[in-house]
């Protein structure tokens, strides 16, 4: 592995990562360090957060739409993805570790380890399409924009 140099704005990233209880994407963390690191690219906070999760330092969540969002948690545990607001959540279930034997056992190879993700609706968003008492309800994701459901 190709060594790398030590990077201020990379230790920016990972500090701002662990300070954090939520899930954020590149997009989310490159807004909150352009205040402190004005010249940051979001390019740079891409390649540093794909360079962490390669190295095992965090952890990627892959989403449904392609979308990625990072946690500093690298332990085994479980996460839920709102479909309508796009919030990633630990979930407090307990791990199975039999999984990673019963996936070995058919055959496809070495396991060393599995993610489980859960999509469904959250709490917030069900709250809030009851609140609005019409069809067409109205969410905000992730990014702040207003999507509808009807």
């Amino acid at each position: 592995m190709k060594i790398r140099k030590h990077s201020r704005q990379r230790d920016a990233i990972l500090k701002n990562l662990s300070s954090r209880l939520d899930h954020p994407t590149a997009d989310m963390i490159y807004r909150e360090l352009r205040e402190e690191y004005p010249r940051i690219s979001l390019g740079t906070v891409y390649r540093n957060l794909n360079l962490l999760a390669e190295l095992g330092q965090i952890r990627k969540i892959h989403c449904e739409g392609g979308t990625e969002h990072y946690d500093y948690d690298t332990s085994d545990h479980c996460h839920f993805v709102c479909k309508h607001c796009g919030g990633v959540v630990d979930l407090p279930l307990e791990t199975d570790h039999q999984l990673n034997a019963l996936a070995a056992e058919t055959g496809i190879g070495s396991v060393e380890c599995h993610a489980l993700v859960f999509y469904g609706i959250c709490s917030s968003c069900q709250a809030a399409a009851k609140g609005t008492g019409s069809r067409e309800r109205r969410f905000l994701n992730m990014s702040g924009n207003e999507t509808k459901n009807t």
